[in-house]
């Protein structure tokens, strides 16, 4: 079982029985938007989530989010969700400042 909970989002909650998915597609699937401009390909960083909680549960970097911390686009508690797969249990995260939406309204 899977759990993403969105914290700037009013701490919209995702479960899913499917482990060992994108995390943009658990998200994309329950029509919450979320910033992709390179199509889900990681050639950007505009899908970048902050973990907050649960990172452990992630799988590990890939080829594409160590070029961009090497290139230091991501710290170390930031992840591509087009990357990155969930393998099991809860995953506290947050949308970037810089990779909100203006038509949406965040929570602090």
């Amino acid at each position: 079982m899977v759990k993403i909970i969105i914290e700037n989002l009013n701490h919209e909650e995702i479960s899913s029985s499917s482990s060992g998915r994108k995390v943009i597609e658990l998200i994309h699937e329950n029509y919450i938007d979320w910033m992709h401009a390179c199509g889900k390909k990681g050639r950007c960083t505009s899908c970048k989530m902050i973990v907050i909680k649960g990172g452990e549960n992630l799988d590990e970097l890939t080829d594409r989010e160590e070029f961009f911390k090497s290139k230091g686009r991501l710290k170390t508690n930031e992840r591509l969700t087009c990357q990155t797969k969930i393998k099991q249990g809860e995953l506290l995260i947050r949308v970037a400042d810089e990779n909100k939406f203006p038509h949406i309204s965040y929570s602090d």
